[in-house]
């Protein structure tokens, strides 16, 4: 596969709620299935997946301006990805772990 299948995790105050619970949000591709959504969550986090939801948004109709010209907004697919209570996922990282992160990549290139 070549396209992208997670966009974004979705930050919101109810979002945000739930990653106590083990649940963590995101904006995934339209043509994208639960099984690929679960394999690219393991796969890019290193956890362990227990179930996937997703819901599929329609386009919501908005008045534009003194013609009244309707516009329509965004069409997205949004994933509730279930992780066991032991295992998280760090949406923020800090930026002294990216520094951190940066310099190792860095280290590792010029041992190749």
């Amino acid at each position: 596969m070549n396209w992208q299948i997670l966009k974004k995790p979705k930050i919101t105050e109810k979002s945000m709620a739930q990653v106590a619970h083990g649940r963590y949000t995101f904006e995934v591709s339209k043509d994208a299935t639960k099984k690929d959504i679960k394999r690219e969550v393991e796969k890019q986090f290193s956890v362990k997946v227990l179930d996937v939801r997703t819901m599929n948004y329609k386009p919501k109709a908005k008045r534009v301006g003194r013609t009244r010209k309707i516009t329509f907004g965004p069409v997205f697919k949004k994933a509730i990805v279930f992780l066991p209570s032991d295992q998280k996922i760090d949406l923020f990282e800090t930026a002294s772990e990216k520094k951190e992160s940066g310099k190792k990549k860095k280290k590792e290139e010029k041992k190749k």
